[in-house]
Formats: structure tokens, sequence, C-alpha cells
């Protein structure tokens, strides 16, 4: 297992779109998706995708922790191979978001509230899950890494934008989201 470096906003790699994985139970594949939960976890983050490890494959990595996800049970780390994300309905939710590709910032972003995921998981097993709120929000960000987009490029009030430690400091915007 080995801590991959993370690509920085303004590489390349973060530009592109992936490229669909071939070949889920190769070796390579699934030494990237081991070394990825250790990189993840390692930089207490909760996604990463592919391309952030400068590998522009369809894939990416989460988990939900009690901290972040509100849920009672945390789950253990999951990859998700190839996944298609869908809109159900047209409600939408706006999350604050940060990101290991742009370290010591975060925004407010606006995402579809509820979403469909489709897609394989390491073993090969059938992913078709629903989500919604922080669990829906961290699967569009890490999709939005395999069709090279940040979340700065999801922003519509750009107010509500800024460092970690000013937003900790004064608070987040006294505005309507």
């Amino acid at each position: 297992m080995a801590i991959l470096k993370i690509a920085r906003m303004g590489h390349p790699v973060l530009l592109g779109i992936a490229d669909p994985v071939s070949n889920r139970s190769a070796p390579d594949i699934q030494r990237l998706i081991t070394d990825m939960i250790e990189t993840m976890e390692d930089a207490n983050g909760a996604g990463l995708a592919a391309p952030q490890v400068h590998v522009p494959l369809r894939l990416f990595v989460y988990r939900l922790s009690a901290d972040r996800a509100g849920v009672t049970t945390p789950q253990p780390p999951s990859a998700v191979i190839n996944p298609v994300v869908t809109p159900i309905g047209t409600d939408t939710a706006t999350h604050w978001e940060g990101c290991l590709s742009i370290p010591g910032l975060r925004a407010a972003v606006p995402r579809a509230a509820r979403i469909h995921l489709t897609g394989v998981d390491e073993h090969g097993t059938h992913v078709d899950i629903e989500a919604e709120g922080f669990h829906a929000a961290l699967i569009q960000h890490e999709v939005d890494h395999l069709d090279g987009i940040l979340y700065p490029m999801r922003m519509t009030d750009h107010r509500l934008f800024g460092f970690n430690e000013e937003l900790a400091r004064y608070g987040s915007p006294s505005i309507n989201l």
C-alpha cells in the first residue's frame, strides 16, 4: 500500500474526462483502489477520485463517517467503478464542500438533492443506490472529478467561498442558502 500524491487545482489531469475502467479485477486497478483508500484516509478526506491521484480513470472511493455524513453506523470505505449518476427530481440542495485538490478552501455548492448511482464496486458487485444529503453531494462531487469539473465551477454565489480558517473564525456568511 502507498500514499499517492494528490493533484492540486491547476494540474491538467483534473480538467480532463476520465476513461472507463475496462477490467475492474486487474491487479493494478485493485492496487489503485487500495492505495486511494489509504490516501483518502491519510488526508482525512471523505472521497477521492482517480484523476486526483494522476490516474485518468472513471473510479472513485469514499467513506461515510458519523461526523460528516450524520450516519449512525460509519460505513467502511467503498469504491465505485464506471459510475453513472442521475438526479432524482428537480430539487436542489446547497452543501459546504471542500476538496483535497483545493486544500484550505471550501464553498457552498448547489447540487441535486437526491440522486441515483449505478456502477460496479471493487468486487464486481453491481452498485445501485439512491442517496440524499451529504451522501448525494459527496457522490456528485467525486463524479464531477471524472468529468473534469471542480466544485468552484458549480458555484452560483462566490461570496460563499473562503479559506477554512477564516470561515471558522468569522462564521459562514449569513446568506440564505
